[in-house]
């Protein structure tokens, strides 16, 4: 095998998988954060606007990041919303504030 085949392989090589890392990147799905179990008013806060259709929540707990989704209830419904926003508390530094849209009723 000569030296310049051997070169044409490695790059095929390195460029495949830098290819293969980005694309899985890109593919990584959204986390859900369940808050259904938590307390309102101990665990977190939610204002809410606009009939519920988004609103505001301050919570406490790292990962939560723009686009992922929470689930929250209210009474014995739970609803879906995406985060539009999030702002992160200098202290704690575990503390966040959201603006969160409704995705669905479920």
């Amino acid at each position: 095998m000569s030296y310049s085949r051997l070169s044409i392989n490695f790059n095929n090589i390195f460029s495949s998988i830098v290819h293969f890392v980005f694309n899985k990147a890109k593919q990584q799905k959204h986390k859900i954060h369940d808050y259904t179990d938590a307390e309102y008013g101990k665990d977190y806060m939610f204002e809410s606007a606009d009939n519920y259709n988004q609103g505001y929540m301050t919570a406490r707990g790292k990962g939560v990041k723009n686009d992922d989704y929470i689930i929250l209830k209210n009474g014995s419904e739970s609803y879906r919303y995406q985060v539009k926003e999030i702002d992160y508390y200098s202290n704690p530094a575990d503390m966040w504030m959201a603006l969160l849209q409704k995705i669905s009723d479920s």
